[in-house]
């Protein structure tokens, strides 16, 4: 609906979603914190992860470098991995997998090397170049706007994290609700009301029952039924201004921390373009 005027058979559409997963798998990242329209586009990321890691990711020598690397894990939780591994292999058992996986993720004596070694070892006898991530949403994965569609800026429909109280208070107070209420006497569905929305994300089960009883009956009005999610909002907001001030007032902690995580992320993306590079046979 949103799009109904533009062009989707365009490459924008396709490399969007493209260089979203460069930004992830150039740093090897296992988890993605996204709201629920995304993980469309972190499965396109894992996809891209698995084909990349079955046509490059053979390694000379991998399963001896693996059983090597295994050792450093120690004589009993070596044997205990190669016992998952043949689990997962032979039974199909997820649950070896996934203790396994485990097993490695806490093993603080393993090289980053090793442990891609270890990880493809388990499933396959390929080298894990690529990291397939996975979507980490929150509770509230889909946040609603104010019109009860999809919160967005673009749409026109947002509520910054930063907004000033008069600002948020205006904005929850015409919010559309249920077109069925015309008239403060009309019983209303909290179903078909945006406003619901909100308290299912930000009220307790108290306040909800009491909204949704309260609309269905006519025993509150919209403004009525509005203010504790005003509340709930400039509550969750309040901590986040406070976090915020000395970094308003002193921009140059901000460039610091850019400059740092720059640093970081630079070093991650050149190890990771480096094992590319070298799987692809691209040795420039």
């Amino acid at each position: 609906e949103k799009l109904s005027d533009r062009d989707l058979a365009t490459y924008g559409f396709l490399g969007y979603p493209l260089l979203q997963a460069a930004d992830v798998l150039i740093y090897r990242a296992s988890q993605v914190p996204v709201g629920e329209d995304q993980v469309p586009h972190i499965e396109i990321m894992r996809e891209i992860a698995r084909r990349f890691n079955h046509l490059y990711g053979k390694e000379k020598g991998f399963e001896e470098k693996a059983l090597a690397a295994a050792k450093k894990l120690g004589s009993k939780r070596a044997k205990l991995y190669l016992e998952l591994r043949t689990q997962f292999q032979e039974k199909g058992d997820e649950e070896a997998l996934e203790q396994a996986k485990a097993m490695l993720d806490d093993a603080q004596n393993l090289s980053m090397i090793d442990r891609e070694r270890l990880f493809g070892y388990l499933e396959g006898s390929r080298k894990l170049i690529l990291t397939e991530p996975q979507a980490l949403l929150t509770e509230a994965s889909r946040l609603p706007g104010l019109d009860g569609a999809k919160m967005s800026k673009s749409y026109g429909n947002a509520i910054a994290l930063r907004e000033d109280k008069e600002s948020v208070t205006k904005k929850v107070k015409t919010m559309p609700t249920d077109p069925q209420r015309v008239r403060r006497s009309d019983p209303g569905d909290p179903e078909k009301c945006p406003v619901w929305q909100f308290h299912l994300v930000y009220s307790a089960p108290e306040v909800q029952e009491w909204a949704a009883k309260g609309c269905r009956s006519a025993g509150i009005g919209c403004l009525e039924c509005k203010q504790p999610v005003i509340d709930a909002i400039l509550q969750e907001q309040q901590p986040m201004l406070e976090r915020a001030q000395p970094y308003l007032d002193d921009p140059s902690l901000v460039r610091a921390i850019v400059a740092d995580g720059c640093e970081k992320a630079r070093k991650l993306a050149q190890d990771t373009m480096r094992d590319v590079r070298e799987a692809m046979g691209l040795g420039y």
